[in-house]
């Protein structure tokens, strides 16, 4: 892995300073409590649905009209961060949400479930996490100055939630009832949208809110130019296409599959031993990406994302349980880091006045083919048998990595903070492909003025 050089160590002895402060804590805990209520959402909605005579293709399209809405609107939701105060949006989406999940504890906990209106609470929610999600991207810069450690810190708690949320889940189902775990959802928006309310962020960087103007013809001239800027870049538009590559052939059908052939062959206990093994990798993940310091953060990341093959390989290969967790674990510690690398090189190598639209289609981009590889999985296991479909997708996680690694704009892109001036060509990123050093002038002055 390429090392950090040596001139970049003092910024690794003061990442605790850097990272950690009122505000930073905040928004750490509004992300932490947020995915502890979504990874809770699952289950509710199978034990509930099930519960009320429902079955397993009813929980699909109850979820699906989620993913739907966000990933329809998420680039909508972009050019809207872009325009207005990314707080207040975040809010009001939270907002939103608890409305809507305490909506939903009502229907449970009355016992008048209509599938349509649990579809149509979980579009609301999807559209409310379009609004959200793009202004993630510019508030942890904004936030801190050590972005990376800023990022792992937060991967390390989302993966923490992850591990923590069905369980709780589980004990709400069977100490109270599903409408009870909708009612937990609900507060988790609650305290969520409280954090970001007592939130401080410093004042966005000089001419970061600048917009077309008001209007529809404003509106599609923004979406316009954060295309045209994410197409600008070819290390970020290079990996969303070999992404969407991943999504098909990887991710797509190793989730179902997993699930089904482990429970097939060793039962749902094993199934949870995997599944936890897969959080636990994705806790140190973070923890390593907090240490961590690579120069090259995508070839770094690309390296790392390797270790994904080992989950539906020996799954695959039909392994024992315990070889299948530590396969996973594997898994989740490489694609946590790779996470954490990405995230960050966005942060940093994008401006911060079209870095939300920009992570907008990011995201977009990268849940584009997740459905289509879910859709195929099931047709390709009956064609090939799923074993064989897992082995395939474990050999195609290899060829991805590589493909990755192949990519110049990707493997050669710089750190921000390693970087001693930026050189004709690369201070935009438009000329080139390559961007040059976007860390905004809020992460790097203090400031008096607040964004209330």
């Amino acid at each position: 892995m390429d090392a950090t050089p040596a001139r970049s160590a003092p910024q690794g002895a003061t990442a605790g300073r850097a990272v950690w402060s009122r505000d930073f804590a905040l928004f750490f805990a509004a992300r932490a409590v947020a995915r502890l209520g979504d990874t809770m959402l699952p289950v509710a909605l199978a034990a509930g649905l099930l519960q009320h005579g429902y079955g397993a293709g009813a929980v699909g399209l109850a979820m699906a009209a989620t993913a739907a809405a966000f990933a329809g609107l998420v680039v909508f939701g972009g050019v809207l961060a872009d325009r207005f105060s990314t707080r207040r949006l975040m809010i009001g989406a939270d907002l939103v949400r608890l409305g809507t999940q305490a909506l939903a504890a009502a229907l449970f906990f009355s016992g008048h479930v209509v599938l349509w209106q649990i579809c149509a609470i979980g579009f609301v929610n999807g559209v409310a996490g379009a609004v959200f999600q793009p202004g993630v991207a510019s508030t942890v810069p904004r936030l801190s100055s050590d972005v990376q450690g800023a990022n792992g810190a937060i991967r390390v708690a989302e993966s923490a939630a992850q591990l923590a949320g069905p369980a709780v889940a589980g004990l709400l189902v069977g100490f109270a009832s599903p409408g009870g775990v909708f009612a937990a959802h609900a507060t988790t928006y609650a305290l969520s949208a409280l954090c970001l309310l007592l939130l401080r962020l410093p004042p966005p960087a000089p001419g970061s809110r600048a917009v077309s103007g008001r209007g529809s013809r404003a509106f599609r001239a923004d979406l316009v130019q954060g295309w045209r800027e994410f197409c600008a870049r070819r290390w970020l538009w290079s990996v969303i296409a070999v992404w969407c590559v991943y999504m098909i052939a990887v991710w797509g059908p190793t989730v179902p599959l997993v699930a089904a052939e482990v429970v097939q062959e060793h039962g749902a206990r094993a199934y949870g031993l995997v599944n936890s093994a897969l959080g636990a990798g994705t806790v140190v993940g973070g923890l390593l990406a907090l240490r961590l310091r690579p120069r090259r953060m995508l070839r770094a990341g690309a390296i790392a994302l390797v270790g994904f093959a080992a989950f539906p390989a020996s799954v695959g290969a039909g392994l024992d349980v315990p070889v299948m967790a530590a396969g996973a674990a594997v898994a989740g510690a490489g694609m946590s880091f790779w996470g954490v690398m990405w995230a960050t090189s966005v942060q940093t190598q994008v401006p911060p006045d079209v870095l939300n639209r920009i992570h907008a289609y990011d995201v977009a981009g990268s849940l584009a083919m997740m459905p289509v590889g879910q859709a195929l999985a099931g047709p390709a296991a009956s064609a090939l048998g799923a074993d064989h479909v897992l082995l395939v997708a474990g050999a195609t996680s290899f060829a991805v990595c590589a493909a990755l690694l192949l990519i110049p704009a990707v493997r050669g892109l710089v750190r921000v903070d390693t970087r001693t001036a930026p050189t004709a060509g690369t201070a935009t990123g438009t000329a080139t492909g390559t961007p040059g050093p976007a860390r905004t002038a809020a992460a790097a002055e203090p400031s008096r003025t607040r964004e209330r």
